[in-house]
């Protein structure tokens, strides 16, 4: 940052490349303690569609500090030692994230460190001055996963209608469209979640830079985010229409060509229009009143110590995880599947094959399992001796369903046994759709439960507190058949196994 001063603000501008150049040195040190975090960061902005928008946000930020430049040359930084309690919150948020195995707390607990950094070596005035881009750098960390099964829902219930008027025959089944002679997934990239978090990051910095009324301001908030969601909802309509008129390969090769380059530039295009008459801020209107802005007269400190103090506190945290990281559960030399009354082992399915994806599983195995009127079942389980970053028992793409597997969610069913439990399907040797039920449970630390939320407060309670380091998921799936209910089957199979609790407490020793 080139700060501009006369010669009556030499004072503040030799306070500013003092405390720049410190305050460099501390975040580069903080990066380098959390340099597998950056690393993480780095390859999800450059190889993530969802979260592309990423990438530009640090350049935004900067953009950001440097249109307040005048404003900010008169301000003397100055180094402010309560502000190391926001170094101690993001190394705390950090902590919590790598004890859970979450990487998004890990993430933003790193952001927090950093800012922390800025308003102990800066002071709380600086840092009140770049309050907009220091809470816009937040769009950097990815967030949102969260969003794309309520949007895949109202997707297709945009969908469905338009279809109908449009003279198409269609079906819903969850998230599988039926129309004419096709059928159509409307998957987690079609869900338009990263159409709205971008979406969400280009209408905050509008907001910001081109309103005053806070009305205004939440008005074209809300109108930049419902656009987008009945926008992707067309253009799945019009994919699906294009597909009766032209063919499925021709009209979803557009689709990709129409949505990466041309459609969200259009979106924005209206909602920048829409909004356009409402402006009342110019762009290089002051963002503040440096009078107002004056530097702490108490709890200061020097500079160097200061930034002595931000990295030797943020380096408690890493070295913290490494000694809680180094439990892990003594497990036997080979995992047996258990004998169940009433039911006997069978091979497993060969037309429709099926088993839970966890790379990182210390042990892994599947059987198939016959009832005397022949209704089979599969018991597949997986354990870990501990969990760590890479090794985790819930994380995306692992579990029922990996990363680009041919086997599709198809909607979500009533627990079985307070089991989560979803119907799937993909296509067979023979080429007809096969269905299947899998539920699911969880054993970590000692507590069983199908919530992904409750496995990840359990993992972080065993690791911080003490408990079981292992893990057990256990997947009970049943093939859909004429005639049949594969829940129903798989909640008797559930009865004779006996207790969760003690079928997954009976694979870890």
């Amino acid at each position: 940052m080139s700060l501009a001063a006369s010669p009556s603000a030499t004072p503040a501008a030799s306070a500013w490349r003092t405390q720049l150049v410190i305050l460099v040195l501390a975040a580069a040190a903080i990066l380098l303690l959390f340099r597998r975090d950056l690393g993480d960061l780095l390859t999800l902005w450059w190889t993530s569609t969802t979260y592309g928008h990423c990438l530009f946000i640090l350049p935004v930020v900067a953009w950001l500090v440097w249109i307040r430049r005048q404003e900010l040359a008169p301000l003397i930084p100055t180094a402010w030692w309560p502000g190391l309690a926001l170094v101690l919150a993001g190394g705390a948020g950090w902590l919590v994230g790598e004890a859970a195995g979450v990487a998004a707390a890990r993430h933003f607990g790193l952001l927090i460190t950093l800012e922390g950094a800025v308003v102990t070596i800066l002071g709380p005035h600086v840092a009140r001055a770049l309050l907009f881009p220091l809470a816009y750098a937040f769009f950097a960390i990815p967030f949102g996963e969260w969003l794309e099964p309520p949007l895949q829902q109202v997707t297709v219930r945009i969908v469905m209608p338009l279809l109908h008027f449009a003279g198409v025959p269609a079906a819903a089944d969850g998230v599988l469209i039926h129309a004419g002679p096709y059928y159509f997934e409307v998957a987690e990239a079609c869900s338009g979640s990263k159409f709205v978090l971008s979406m969400l990051a280009f209408a905050t910095l509008v907001a910001n830079t081109c309103f005053r009324s806070p009305r205004r301001r939440a008005v074209f908030l809300a109108i930049s985010l419902v656009l987008p969601v009945l926008a992707n909802g067309v253009r799945a309509f019009g994919t699906i229409y294009a597909a009766q008129l032209v063919g499925l390969q021709a009209a979803t090769g557009f689709d990709h060509i129409v949505y990466g380059w041309l459609f969200f530039a259009l979106v924005m295009a209206v909602v920048m229009a829409v909004g356009w008459r409402w402006f009342d801020r110019a762009p290089d209107d002051p963002a503040f009143d440096p009078k107002s802005l004056a530097a702490p007269s108490s709890h200061v400190l020097a500079a160097p110590l200061a930034a002595l103090l931000v990295v030797a506190t943020t380096a408690v945290f890493p070295a913290w995880a490494s000694a809680l990281g180094a439990r892990s559960q003594a497990l036997p030399a080979t995992i047996d599947l258990p004998d169940v009354p009433g039911w006997t082992r069978a091979p497993l399915d060969t037309r429709a094959p099926w088993q839970p994806f966890y790379p990182s599983a210390d042990h892994q195995v599947i059987g198939r399992y016959v009832d005397p009127q022949g209704k089979a079942v599969d018991l597949a389980v997986a354990v870990f001796t501990h969990q760590e970053e890479g090794k985790e028992i819930v994380s995306y793409g692992t579990g029922v369903l990996r990363e680009g597997d041919r086997w599709v969610r198809i909607a979500d069913l009533s627990p079985i046994d307070g089991a989560a439990v979803v119907r799937i399907t993909a296509p067979a040797g023979d080429g007809k759709p096969v269905e299947r039920v899998v539920a699911t449970w969880y054993r970590v630390g000692g507590i069983v439960t199908s919530q992904p939320a409750i496995v990840k407060f359990a993992t972080l309670k065993a690791r911080l507190l003490g408990g079981e380091p292992g893990a057990v998921a256990l997947h009970l799936s049943a093939v859909k058949a004429p005639g049949s209910d594969p829940a129903a089957a798989i909640a008797r199979f559930r009865a004779s196994l006996g207790r969760i609790d003690d079928a997954t407490a009976a694979v870890m020793h």
